[in-house]
């Protein structure tokens, strides 16, 4: 186990510090690199007193946050992210970098990954599939990661190829925890609270529960899905520890994830706990061998109705990884295959949980094919944001250009450069908004 809080040792707590604010003046932002629903990621380093490092720089739009939360442009997903990062200390987890804050903009910066993300790798195969033995070395980096989250109580909620990046180093690191959560411990068991003066009896409680089910199910499937930010605590406090962990910690009860991604029990909205990451797991390790999401519908209502009453289709020959996904995938999160088990699977035999991050050789090494160029100013970035998720209406993007070409015959060779700059930076808006999905809910940093 890679322990504690990276603030608390007197080498992380100095990087910490060191990296603790970021600014545009020593700060140069050179491209995109992806988008969500509320920001960009950007790629930028330091460049003044900077160890000339390359970063994956956050930002949300304060002006997007105040019309979504009402909250004076402050987001609790951004916050509570940016306060876990600060404790992590792990190999593959992200690396805090720095805050950022402008009158427009607040975000961090975390290590860029040269490798892309696992989706993107998959892609690239020849079948667009992964051997057994690479589906073993990404899953074991994946156990390790998870198991370390929910050592601080931290369910992710999240998994899936997409925030899966490949390290310079060719190792994973798992990014991305606007949707994650602390567990908090339980004030009474379980059982002592079933046992309580007026409580409901077993079976009535049983039945408002599977009433409470059907009814939520159906009110998916026939209306947009809502993400609840209120849940999210504003600090990471008790780490609890052992076997039964999950018997240990409240459950939530919100509904988020990504679409194909997300566990029985988020849809039907009985709480759940850290057994919705193995069950994330077993279908990120079903997509990396099949090339597809076991349960994928024509559309959410048949996909979420699939996730709970189909089984997987695992054909082919029984191996110990369809095994193990089998038993990843099990619907009722009592009975789904736990992190001790999951280590001393026949899929994991020969593994040395305890070293294998010091001898494995990763089966893709990426190159380092970053081309420096000219940075964009606080201007530039704060403009691109808004005209990302403000875009001008047809009108105002006529009178722009006919603003334009009035002024085409008088312009000077740096108001050339300028021009050029603006369509780079425009090329930017289109490409990330084909990649953006319809559904905002399910499409989060």
């Amino acid at each position: 186990m890679y322990g504690g809080d990276s603030d608390s040792s007197s080498d992380g707590g100095e990087r910490s510090r060191r990296w603790e604010m970021l600014d545009f003046q020593n700060l140069k932002v050179v491209s995109a690199v992806g988008r969500g629903a509320k920001g960009v990621v950007f790629l930028a380093r330091v460049e003044a007193g900077g160890s000339g490092d390359w970063l994956a720089l956050k930002v949300v739009s304060k002006e997007l946050l105040r019309k979504k939360n009402r909250n004076e442009g402050r987001c609790k997903r951004v916050s509570f992210e940016r306060h876990i990062l600060r404790r992590f200390d792990h190999p593959l987890l992200p690396r805090f970098r720095g805050s950022l804050d402008t009158d427009q903009l607040t975000g961090f910066a975390i290590d860029y990954c040269h490798g892309g993300t696992l989706h993107l790798l998959r892609k690239k195969q020849p079948e667009k599939t992964f051997s057994e033995e690479t589906v073993r070395f990404y899953a074991v980096e994946l156990v390790l990661a998870l198991e370390y989250l929910h050592s601080f109580g931290v369910v992710y909620r999240d998994l899936k190829p997409e925030n899966i990046m490949i390290q310079e180093s060719g190792h994973i690191m798992l990014v991305d925890f606007d949707l994650s959560k602390k567990l908090y411990l339980r004030l009474t068991s379980p059982s002592s609270s079933n046992s309580s003066p007026g409580s409901d009896s077993p079976p009535e409680k049983e039945k408002d529960r599977r009433k409470r089910r059907l009814s939520r199910f159906s009110c998916y499937c026939h209306s947009g899905i809502s993400l609840y930010d209120s849940d999210i605590p504003s600090q990471l406090n008790v780490i609890p520890t052992g076997r039964s962990m999950s018997d240990s910690v409240e459950k939530s009860n919100s509904f988020v994830g990504t679409e194909d991604y997300v566990a029985p029990e988020v849809i039907s909205g009985e709480g759940h706990d850290f057994a919705v990451d193995w069950w994330s797991l077993g279908i990120v390790l079903y997509e990396l061998i099949y090339g597809a999401t076991p349960f994928k519908g024509a559309n959410r209502k048949e996909t979420f109705h699939r996730i709970i009453t189909k089984e997987p289709d695992l054909s082919g020959a029984t191996t110990p990884l369809r095994d193990l996904i089998k038993k990843l995938l099990h619907k009722d999160p009592n009975r789904r295959i736990q992190v001790n088990e999951i280590k001393r699977h026949d899929f994991f035999k020969g593994v040395q949980w305890d070293t294998i991050l010091e001898i494995s050789r990763p089966p893709y090494i990426p190159q380092n094919e970053i081309k420096d160029s000219l940075g964009f100013s606080q201007k530039d970035v704060e403009s691109f944001v808004h005209g990302i998720f403000f875009p001008k209406s047809k009108e105002e993007e006529d009178k722009t250009k006919k603003g334009e070409a009035k002024n085409n015959e008088e312009e000077t060779p740096k108001e050339e450069n300028d021009k050029k700059e603006e369509t780079n930076k425009n090329v930017w808006v289109d490409k990330l908004n084909q990649n953006s999905s319809k559904d905002e809910n399910f499409l989060i940093f």
